[in-house]
């Protein structure tokens, strides 16, 4: 269409010919993502100078313009913002950002409201320039071009509000907070973007643009202030609304779905406040239904335009799925006859970018594998669950102006559920878990049953034709699957099932098998490496959450034969995910017995069903996996060689860390494919982890290979990559982990299947001679040191003993330097590591040793980390352990060869950690070992309890107490036990019988004698006063009898008074019926309540009256 020199209401405004590519079609508002920067080429670089120094002279040119001729200015005006809007500016990064913002100030004060093909223009030119070159206008040029625009909006026509909207959209980018001043005529009551955003505005083009600003207003920037709640919460409920909307007949599908991707335009991670705007209040309960609403729309939303889905829209929405939703289905038309094979068959909408992708389809992605449409899809008239994006089309019945306006529907069609499954994700991670386990129906399938399968994520997964929509559901599906263990413990269907009912636990069992079986047909189908990657990670996150132990065994056999291919896949990130698989499968609830056999059969014999090994029998046996001989897992043994009883797992993750690779992917770039190259560094750090994982949960296993495993540790703390040194300290520790474990008393296991004690002794030699004392020593990579640490905490007792001195020698005097360490977390293991050693024997009865410990840990005891202290206060509680064992084995030697006064420091810092925090606490046996030490000498032990009487807190020193046998320390929680504990005890009386009393008549006496008080001088009063016991302590009043003692001469004649009125009115001051309970410990247990008994502290003017009473009574 050949552009208009002028301009009517409702037109567009005229544009140059070399922005026909640019503005074609919908709008492209300033976004974050814009394309990244480009090297220019030599020819680039001479046209984006001419570019800069064309902007340079048409901007003097218009700032030159002053005030004159009207006819003149605008003939002028239209040449210059003509000649500007033409240039394209996308690769220039030589305009400062300071130019543009003096240019678009200057150009406000020029151009007249009442010219609007000029206000149009100038509208244009701001988006135009902000947007290509990227630019954030600064405060003062924000404030003077949103007053032109908003100003322009009440005055001008309204064909030109859609470019208006869009110069605004694009200067209020990322400058939301500092619109104060205008929040209230865009947003407020009437304001312009909401009566333009409402779902009753008929033109989609002005309710899109409004949309737009909105986004934009509410986007934040890091570092600075947001939007302020209010406004957000107004942009919330406009963009509820606006999902919530159905399409109006008249309006076009193309636009509409604009209209939906800029109302999800703030669904990124770090921006989810521009679509929840008010996020906090997503967790209370007032915003329930507005998280319900919201959940259901995106439930809905996610299946726009996907082809072959069809989303029913209830009229109204339920909590959760009821029958009201089942209505009858409308009939069908006819279908027309179907084309003979020879013509071509109708397409739906997705099928051009079907045929884009089949050349990728076919080429695979993997080794010479290809994709045969022909061997693996169904025929027509067998329903297949192969996913529907994945199966071909014939040419093509539409023109090319109409397949181009198809294939633009399909991409807005795709941005749409891609915002809509990001903004999902979003929620996902902000919301609580527990709120999301009532929407977890909505998105994670059950069992098929019989009907239309549900739509859920896994819908997504399955039949959407975008790589991009597809690797964003699984994201959420990962996402809810993420700390869904709590959750998930539940299912279980190992018991029989119940045909009466169905319970919860067999529901979510079903689920789990359902996302196994339809995770397992997406990874079949899959041909993206990205959407590949999101596959097996969603697949990782399932294996770490579902219990598998209360599950019938069968799930994890096909996943690992799935799997087993991608071990040699080309790019770089599917090979980590699948060894991120692997790590899950062996380190969830290990060790289970279906991975324990997966493991300890071969390659070849990993084909067969978990249940055939087992001598199970099944109806029918599913069909082997075939794969290429270029997915075989690489590994120093074929599947025919594999060594007996070593797991083909360990074999393969040794390969990888250690061998070099084969060839180079294509993921890691040129220079990357010598001959000596080993795998990347991504690659080999996952293989460690799971070889940990694997000696972790499977140690029997792995035992064969301890010598293997301890060089491959070297080999990796010979490298000069920390990761790598890391990890390959983080093994060394787990293989000591795992021999300790075989020697604990509890174990079952038969002394022939431990590892020999001298196997061990030398396993540890070579370790401690070899690099391991580089990483101790290693002081700019302390994470490397503590791992370290925690490797030489990890070494047999038993082997301890047998190793030479030197290394016994080295082991002891590298962690007591280690303990002074500047560094927290090495100090930390370090003092963990001694209070290991300081158990064991040949240690123990060291006395310099166990001095040298002693000092070292009361030192961290007063370290400013609490990590520190946490495993100073486990280290002490060791070291008494070991005071104790010593005093019955070595005596009274030990005794006096250990200082007294080292003892009192013990005590004096136990007590001080008594009153840290919780992760600090000792525990009592500390305590009870150093009264234990004391047994024999009570008056040396009172001795030191006397020297601590600095301390407030001595009275506390054995202050913790049982509740329902657990240990209370916090004092406000200990004075409510004791208050529960003397209330019950009161109540006791209650259920004595009462037992009646005749009152005593004796006639002589009552005859013509009565009895009343008389009231008291102030003499009486002033004696008693004098007489009060000083050294009693105060009441609930507060007021000290020593006080009371000495104002006795001031006092006496108010509280005469006052004593006298209590007599006179019968009531006694209410603060002097109450008292301080002091728990009193009668004997035994100090932590057990019943060994306490109640003593009250009563106000000492209470006791006076008493005394002045009992006086006249007698």
């Amino acid at each position: 269409m050949a552009a208009r020199a002028t301009l009517s209401p409702g037109s567009s405004p005229p544009m140059s010919s070399s922005l026909a590519g640019i503005n074609d079609g919908v709008s492209v508002t300033l976004s974050p993502d814009a394309v990244p920067f480009s090297p220019l080429a030599p020819g680039d670089r001479e046209e984006m100078g001419s570019v800069a120094g064309q902007f340079s002279h048409y901007a003097s040119k218009l700032r030159s313009l002053r005030g004159g001729d009207p006819a003149s200015l605008k003939t002028q005006l239209n040449l210059l913002f003509d000649q500007l809007i033409s240039e394209n500016y996308s690769p220039n990064h030589n305009i400062r950002p300071e130019e543009v913002c003096a240019l678009l100030i200057h150009v406000t004060r020029l151009v007249p409201l009442s010219q609007e093909h000029l206000v149009v223009k100038l509208c244009q030119l701001t988006h135009h320039l902000l947007n290509q070159l990227q630019v954030i206008v600064d405060e003062q040029t924000l404030d003077v071009c949103v007053c032109y625009v908003v100003r322009a909006l009440a005055v001008c026509s309204l064909w030109t509000h859609s470019e208006v909207l869009q110069a605004l959209s694009t200067l209020i980018y990322g400058n939301g907070p500092r619109c104060n001043r205008h929040l209230i005529e865009l947003l407020g009551d009437g304001g312009v973007l909401r009566l333009y955003s409402d779902p009753s505005q008929p033109d989609m083009e002005l309710r899109r643009a409004a949309l737009t600003c909105m986004a934009n207003l509410c986007l934040g920037v890091p570092g600075q202030a947001s939007l302020e709640d209010p406004y957000r919460s107004v942009c919330f409920k406009v963009f509820l609304q606006t999902l919530q909307s159905p399409k109006p007949p008249d309006a076009e599908e193309l636009l509409y779905c604009t209209v939906h991707t800029d109302t999800t335009l703030g669904n990124r991670v770090n921006e989810i406040y521009i679509v929840f705007p008010a996020k906090p209040a997503l967790m209370d309960t007032k915003s329930e239904p507005n998280l319900i609403v919201f959940m259901w729309l995106k439930s809905r939303l996610m299946f726009q335009g996907c082809p072959g889905v069809c989303v029913e829209w209830p009229s109204v929405l339920y909590p959760a799925p009821l029958p009201q939703y089942e209505t009858c289905s409308t009939p069908k038309p006819p279908e027309p006859p179907q084309n003979p094979p020879t013509q071509t068959s109708g397409v739906r909408d997705w099928e051009d970018e079907e045929r884009e992708a089949e050349p990728r389809l076919q080429r695979g992605g993997r080794g010479g594998e290809a994709w045969s449409k022909t061997s693996v899809l169904p025929s027509p008239g067998v329903p297949s669950l192969y996913p529907l994006w994945k199966r071909s089309s014939s040419d093509s019945e539409f023109s090319d102006p109409e397949g181009a306006a198809h294939s633009k529907l399909r991409l807005f069609h795709g941005r749409v559920r891609q915002g809509v499954l990001l903004c999902l994700l979003a929620v996902v991670k902000a919301v609580e878990k527990r709120t999301l386990y009532g929407y977890w129906s909505s998105f994670i399938p059950e069992a098929p049953i019989g009907g239309p399968p549900p739509l859920t994520l896994l819908t997504v997964v399955l039949k959407d034709p975008s790589p991009k929509v597809r690797a964003c559901a699984l994201q959420v599906v990962s996402a809810l699957l993420d700390g869904s263990r709590q959750f998930l413990g539940v299912a279980e269907d190992l018991a029989p099932a119940r045909t009466s009912y169905t319970p919860f636990s067999f529901s979510l069992a079903t689920a789990v098998r359902e996302l196994h079986r339809s995770l397992s047909l997406a990874l079949l189908a899959e041909a993206s490496a990205h959407t590949l990657t999101q596959i097996i990670k969603c697949l990782a996150h399932l294996v770490c959450n579902a219990p598998y132990n209360r599950l019938r065994p069968g799930l994890l056999s096909p996943l690992w034969r799935q799997i087993q291919p991608y071990l040699r896949h080309r790019d770089v990130n599917v090979r980590v995910s699948v060894l991120t698989l692997y790590g899950a499968l062996v380190s969830s609830q290990a060790p289970l017995s279906e991975v324990q056999l997966l493991l300890t059969h071969t390659s070849q014999e990993t084909g067969l069903s978990w249940r055939q090994r087992e001598g199970f029998s099944s109806p029918h046996t599913p069909p082997s996996h075939k794969y290429h001989n270029s997915h075989t897992p690489r590994g120093s043994h074929t599947p025919g060689e594999e060594e007996p009883g070593v797991p083909w797992l360990l074999q393969l993750c040794v390969s990888l860390v250690t061998q070099p690779k084969d060839d180079q992917s294509d993921s890691e770039g040129p220079g990357g494919g010598g001959a000596t190259a080993l795998e990347p560094s991504p690659v080999r750090l996952e293989a460690l982890q799971v070889l940990a994982h694997l000696v972790r949960g499977y140690f029997p296993l792995c035992q064969a290979c301890l010598c293997e495993l301890g060089q491959v540790s070297a080999r990796c703390l010979r490298e000069t990559d920390p990761s790598i040194q890391l990890h390959g300290a983080k093994l060394l520790e787990e293989l000591g982990t795992g021999i300790i474990q075989q020697y604990r008393p509890d174990n079952s296991q038969s002394e022939s299947c431990r590892v020999p004690i001298s196997q061990v002794v030398q396993f540890w030699v070579d370790v401690l001679s070899g690099p391991l004392n580089g990483a101790l020593q290693s002081h700019q990579h302390p994470t490397l040191q503590t791992s370290a640490c925690d490797t030489l905490s990890s070494i047999l007792p038993q082997a301890f003993t047998q190793l030479p001195e030197k290394s016994q020698v080295l082991c002891v005097t590298v962690l007591l330097g280690l303990t002074y360490s500047d560094n927290s977390l090495v100090k930390a293991a370090a003092v963990r590591a001694l209070g290991v050693y300081i158990l064991f024997p040949c240690l123990r009865e060291d006395v310099m040793f166990v001095a040298d410990t002693a000092n070292a840990i009361l030192t961290a005891l007063d370290d400013r980390s609490p990590n520190v202290r946490s495993k100073a206060a486990w280290s002490l509680g060791n070291l008494t352990d070991t005071l104790i064992v010593n005093m019955g084995c070595l005596g009274e030697v030990f005794q006096e060869e250990l200082s007294d006064m080292l003892v009192l420091q013990m005590l004096q810092s136990a007590t001080k950690a008594a009153f840290d925090k919780d992760r600090v606490r000792t525990h009592n046996r500390l305590f009870r070992n150093l009264i234990l030490k004391f047994h024999h000498q009570s008056r040396k032990f009172w001795k030191a309890i006397k020297s601590m009487s600095g301390n407030s807190n001595v009275n506390e020193l054995l202050s913790c107490v049982l509740k329902d046998f657990v240990a209370i320390y916090d004092k406000t929680e200990k004075l409510n036990c004791f208050n529960e504990h003397f209330v019950s005890s009161g109540r006791l009386f209650d259920s004595v019988p009462s037992v009646s009393v005749q009152p005593c008549v004796d006639e002589p006496v009552r005859a013509g004698q009565t009895f009343s008080f008389l009231p008291f001088s102030v003499q009486v009063v002033h004696k008693a006063l004098k007489s009060l016991d000083q050294r009693k302590p105060a009441g609930p009043d507060l007021l000290d009898p020593c006080l009371l003692n000495l104002a006795a001469d001031f006092i006496a004649e108010p509280l005469t008074y006052l004593f006298n009125l209590t007599l006179e009115c019968n009531e006694i001051p209410k603060i002097w019926k109450s008292a301080f309970v002091l728990p009193l410990l009668k004997g035994g247990d100090p932590t057990l309540l019943n060994n306490y008994r109640p003593i009250s502290k009563l106000s000492p003017l209470l006791k006076i009256l008493e005394t002045l009473v009992s006086e006249q009574l007698n």
